[in-house]
């Protein structure tokens, strides 16, 4: 049966490139997918018809293949209006895998020229809806100017919200998205503050929605209350999915009490939904048998909304599981998402998978790397080659058989647990939802390449989980294996040491590279060292030389200068001496003869009454001035500066000829 469905979906998927011309593949199945591979509903999807006309041909042309054969040509070319509308129903199911190959009858224009696809988007601003019709080919920032247009918003102020796989950028075109033809979409404008009509409406739901509201909820089974502080803009549903987190029980069966009659629907907010501010009363508890009356069904009905999603994918028609009737609940209709789909950042959906693994399998679990997929290869990859590690990348899938036991058993067993941990980088996604796997195709292929998406995209979802080894190497990223949900404690175990080897083998080679890279470069740098100091000790030597020169030469200035001042002094001591008297005069005179230190005589008639002072003079002016010289007699020796100078030669017995000699002073 698994071939049979395998050929269909093959044939599906030739006829819808023949039928639409698209040649890539893993964009073919990806929009077979989003239709759950309903051909015609992918076809209309892609080539848009008018009045239903791919239906009614495709009929047609399902009708010819009975008595006229697959070629034969039709009565009519187009639809008769009497055609059953069942027969476009019936003819959606995929041919058999003996029918050829076949393309509904499309207009021959509509072949050649392909008519753009357009989308429909339904945005919320506030109190306002804005439908807004574009082609494929369009952007998000299209879709933004025509609603700056409409809302009367600036483009740079407009935060557009909703898209399944978390924020988009302005440039990124809506076909790279795989939207289906109708979607929903809400702006918001942080930066905006709210009109005086949205004011009064707020004031008018008790409050403005920043007030918070405090529920007191009494789960009844357990005998617990937990008080919970709510935004008044949380709606009545995101306060059940809060509960069925923290009491496990799904919401469709919780039943309340103590609702106010006027919150007739899930979805009102806190502030609209007529409790009590700022504290209110709850109760809760599970329903306590499946066998209810429809009467009582009824009477809680109304605060079932159809927005549950996944909550309600398989519910009956009064909310309970039929399993449960029969006592054979599977614990996957009890759990919450293990990864949400709507999740801004990986980090965000990151920590919500931790958490929730937690919850199910218990904390003895591997380390989960918190971050984008290329923080986790930045991490394993990329740091010195004695620190570096494997990636190993978990990916999980609820919807498989395999899944619990895979985790509950592999992932949290203490050998694999304690092996991850010291040879791994361990980084976790949740392929559950369409949207989120979508998510991880594209970091893959951004990451690893094409091939490792799809690798990935091929496995089906009874073979999952899946665990990824990845090897950093030089040019690219290497998956090393893939181990699927189905294997036991000890082949995981020597798959895992086996990845090691190969691992630990270039890993050994990387710390040898590094290694001797290491070594010239500590090479280059002590000669880079050695050749720094060379020059600094050349510059403090230049330096020291320059500081010497500059001295040699600041002394010789002063040296000069001084000799100068000197020479100055003798002149004005020599022009000051009075006249040498001469023998004749007939006054007393004294004859002195003085030795200098350098063996010359210097000899000069002086009046007996001068003074010392003239001497003193004389002799100074001869360059030897009394503050470096002392003049002294022969015998007896006395010195001759120390006396007054203001007493006369004959006082001092120079008189009436002397011969002295200059000493310099120590």
């Amino acid at each position: 049966m698994a071939s049979d469905s395998n050929m269909d979906r093959e044939m599906i998927l030739a006829d819808f490139q023949a039928c639409t011309g698209i040649d890539n593949i893993a964009e073919a199945i990806t929009l077979l997918e989003l239709n759950n591979w309903d051909l015609v509903a992918a076809i209309n999807g892609v080539i848009p018809q008018e009045n239903g006309i791919l239906q009614s041909n495709f009929s047609s042309e399902a009708s010819q293949t009975g008595p006229f054969g697959p070629h034969s040509e039709p009565e009519a070319t187009a639809p008769t209006p009497s055609a059953p509308p069942s027969s476009a129903s019936s003819s959606s199911s995929p041919p058999s895998s003996s029918s050829p190959a076949f393309c509904p009858v499309l207009p021959s224009r509509q072949i050649v020229e392909r008519q753009p696809r357009m989308l429909n988007f339904q945005v919320e601003y506030r109190q306002r809806t804005v439908e807004v019709v574009l082609e494929e080919a369009s952007t998000v920032g299209d879709i933004k100017t025509f609603l700056e247009t409409e809302l009367q918003v600036p483009v740079s102020k407009m935060q557009l919200k909703g898209w399944k796989i978390g924020d988009v950028s302005d440039s990124t075109v809506l076909k790279s998205l795989h939207l289906p033809k109708n979607n929903s979409l809400y702006v918001l404008t942080p930066d905006i503050a709210p009109s005086a009509s949205t004011s009064q409406s707020s004031s008018a739901q008790q409050g403005s929605s920043n007030q918070n509201f405090l529920l007191i909820i009494s789960h009844r089974e357990e005998q617990r209350d937990y008080s919970l502080n709510f935004p008044a803009s949380k709606t009545i549903q995101e306060v059940k999915r809060n509960i069925s987190d923290l009491t496990n029980i799904p919401v469709r069966h919780q039943q309340w009490d103590g609702w106010p009659a006027s919150a007739t629907d899930d979805s009102m907010t806190l502030a609209m939904s007529g409790i009590s501010y700022p504290c209110h009363h709850l109760s809760v508890c599970r329903r306590s048998s499946p066998a209810l009356d429809q009467t009582d069904e009824c009477t809680d009905v109304h605060m079932v909304s159809d927005s549950e999603g996944d909550d309600f994918e398989d519910a009956p028609e009064f909310g309970v599981d039929e399993s449960e009737i029969f006592g054979m609940a599977s614990s996957s209709s009890r759990k919450s998402p293990m990864m949400p789909e709507n999740s801004e950042t990986e980090g965000d959906a990151l920590m919500h998978f931790t958490a929730e693994f937690s919850r199910r399998y218990g904390e003895n679990h591997p380390v989960f790397y918190i971050g984008t997929l290329e923080a986790a290869s930045q991490e394993a990859f990329y740091g010195k080659a004695r620190d570096r590690k494997l990636l190993a990348i978990y990916l999980h899938n609820d919807e498989s058989v395999l899944s619990n036991v895979f985790c509950s058993q592999m992932m949290c067993s203490d050998s694999i647990v304690s092996y991850l941990s010291q040879n791994f980088i361990t980084w976790a996604w949740d392929v559950t939802k369409e949207a989120n796997k979508a998510r991880l195709l594209t970091m893959c292929t951004r990451h690893f390449g094409s091939v490792v998406a799809q690798t990935i995209r091929t496995y089906k979802t009874d073979q999952f989980p899946l665990l990824l080894i990845v090897m950093g190497k030089r040019t690219s990223n290497e998956v090393l294996n893939v181990i699927q949900g189905n294997t036991g404690v000890d082949e995981l175990m020597m798959r895992l040491m086996g990845a090691m080897e190969i691992f630990t083998a270039q890993q050994q080679e990387d710390i040898k590279d590094e290694d001797e890279r290491e070594a010239r470069e500590m090479v280059k740098r002590e000669q880079d060292e050695a050749y720094r100091l060379s020059l600094e000790a050349d510059r403090k030597k230049r330096e020291a030389q320059e500081r010497e020169e500059a001295e040699q030469v600041r002394q010789e200035q002063m040296r000069k200068e001084q000799e100068e001042e000197r020479e100055a002094i003798r002149l004005s001591l020599e022009q000051a001496l009075p006249p040498e008297p001469k023998e004749e005069e007939g006054e007393p005179i004294s004859k002195l003869r003085i030795r200098t230190p350098s063996g010359e005589f210097l000899e000069r008639r002086f009046l007996s009454n001068c003074k010392l002072q003239v001497l003193f003079d004389f002799i100074a002016s001869k360059g030897y001035p009394t503050d470096e010289f002392k003049l002294l007699t022969t015998f007896p020796r006395r010195i001759i500066t120390q006396l007054d100078p203001a007493s006369s030669l004959m006082d001092a017995k120079l008189f009436p000829q002397e011969t002295l000699f200059l000493e310099a002073k120590e």
